[in-house]
């Protein structure tokens, strides 16, 4: 879930499909799943967000992949009502029963934005959570709003990667986002796995055809991999932000274990560092049942006058920093997934053809765009 500047440039042989056709039909396949209609709604813009944004890992790449076995096989809920099991005002703790978290994370940002221009601020602690694709889609929700959004959520009980140093899987990816207004139409959009990448970056590569950078994985000798599907066959382990112990890998462990601790334990969600983790060969394990988030909207106009003229000139200097030569505009994150959303809005959503073809091959109706 990172925004970063690396995904894959378009080529020229991805099909485009319209934004919305995209959109209505992602949403028509998750009510032929059992979701009600708006909640469909609300989920495939969760999901296409991630295509828009050019995040496509988080994408509908994992509509058949991931979604449809959640909800087939019971692991997600389609009709589940998320329960408000303790309300302190500011403070939710909610079990969502399962709730498909493409759209369960969104109401509970819509819920703790409510308490938000209430109290200041709104913490929503979620428990019996499912998996919700791109963290920033959610955040965004209360940048929209005026107000700081934050949502975090760990892998439930799912143990992709090793602590430095360590011998067995405890934590997963374990994504953070932070939202914020910025300069007009371009919202502060942090969207980050505390992992270097997420699992998804990973598959994409693979199926791509493309090598793993170094640093993404490393195998039990400590050595780089750049084989993606190494990942996948057991051979290879996700790295930290940080990359190596010596260059940091402690501070992304120690993010991933922020978030276990803010999105898990406070809520009472199902934990990846659990007594399973150290009963068998060390080696990736769990599933992602049981997730676990936090929630947090700020209204700043209620603590203070001027954040948003002293949000836009802060964002404004970071656009206007010089960059070294040879390179292009200094960024700050979502201000390129902001422009490249609006192109594709304009000129169609590019797809992989396997993935073009997987998604026809479920039924949806994907005409492609042609060349002007």
């Amino acid at each position: 879930m990172t925004t970063t500047s690396t995904e894959p440039a378009t080529t020229a042989q991805e099909p485009r499909v319209g934004h919305a056709t995209l959109l209505a039909e992602t949403a028509g396949y998750l009510a032929r799943l059992g979701v009600p209609e708006d909640r469909a709604r609300v989920a495939a813009e969760a999901l296409c967000y991630g295509d828009l944004t050019g995040m496509d890992s988080h994408g509908v790449f994992n509509l058949g992949r991931l979604y449809r076995p959640l909800l087939e096989s019971g692991r997600a809920d389609p009709a589940a009502e998320p329960e408000i099991l303790r309300d302190l005002g500011a403070c939710v703790l909610t079990d969502h029963h399962r709730a498909l978290g493409l759209w369960a994370a969104s109401a509970a940002m819509d819920l703790a934005a409510e308490r938000a221009g209430r109290y200041g601020i709104g913490l929503v602690a979620v428990r019996g959570a499912t998996h919700f694709g791109c963290a920033g889609v959610h955040a965004r929700r209360a940048a929209d709003r005026g107000l700081i959004g934050l949502i975090a959520a760990n892998c439930g009980g799912q143990r992709i990667a090793r602590p430095p140093h360590g011998a067995a899987a405890l934590l997963g990816t374990n994504p953070l986002s932070v939202a914020a207004p910025a300069v007009e139409g371009h919202p502060f959009v942090l969207d980050m796995s505390t992992t270097v990448v997420p699992t998804g970056r990973v598959r994409t590569a693979a199926r791509d055809g493309r090598p793993a950078p170094e640093g993404w994985l490393t195998g039990d000798d400590g050595r780089p991999v750049t084989d993606p599907a190494a990942y996948d066959r057991g051979e290879a382990w996700l790295g930290w932000l940080g990359s190596r112990p010596e260059t940091g890998a402690f501070k992304g462990f120690g993010l991933g274990l922020t978030v276990e601790l803010l999105a898990a334990l406070l809520p009472g969600a199902a934990t990846g560092p659990s007594p399973a983790a150290l009963a068998g060969d060390g080696r990736p394990g769990g599933t992602d049942d049981g997730i676990g988030f936090l929630v947090l909207a700020i209204d700043p106009g209620l603590l203070r006058d001027g954040f948003d003229d002293d949000a836009r000139a802060l964002f404004g200097t970071v656009l206007a920093c010089p960059p070294l030569p040879g390179h292009g505009q200094v960024r700050y994150p979502g201000h390129r997934e902001a422009e490249l959303a609006a192109e594709r809005r304009r000129a169609g959503v590019p797809l992989a053809p396997s993935l073009h073809a997987e998604l026809t091959g479920l039924g949806l109706r994907l005409p492609v765009l042609q060349e002007n």
